[in-house]
């Protein structure tokens, strides 16, 4: 079943996290993320407030978006992250096709 992470991301410093963007794509593509939504328009229509940018990951499977994120190539990346931008990710498993 699809897996996704979500993340909701505050840029502090653009020139910095440049160096988090330049890395993160190969750890995704080493599990088979597929990007589906990064930076582009979003609106909060309820809740927290409109973040600088939504991204939006598609893996083949929980265990792929979990090992993804534990792995050694992504979090080199996320301490490219870390002190430029305030992030939050959430991994959540997709649903069963009807």
């Amino acid at each position: 079943m699809k897996a996704y992470w979500i993340a909701h991301v505050d840029v502090t410093d653009p020139d910095q996290y440049l160096h988090y963007t330049q890395r993160a794509p190969a750890a995704f593509a080493l599990y088979g993320g597929r990007m589906l939504a990064r930076g582009g328009r979003s609106e909060a229509m309820e809740g927290r407030r409109t973040p600088q940018r939504s991204v939006v990951i598609e893996f083949d499977s929980y265990e792929q978006a979990l090992a993804c994120y534990h792995s050694e190539q992504y979090q080199e990346a996320k301490r490219h992250r870390e002190g430029v931008a305030r992030a939050e990710v959430i991994i959540v498993e997709g649903v069963a096709p009807l």
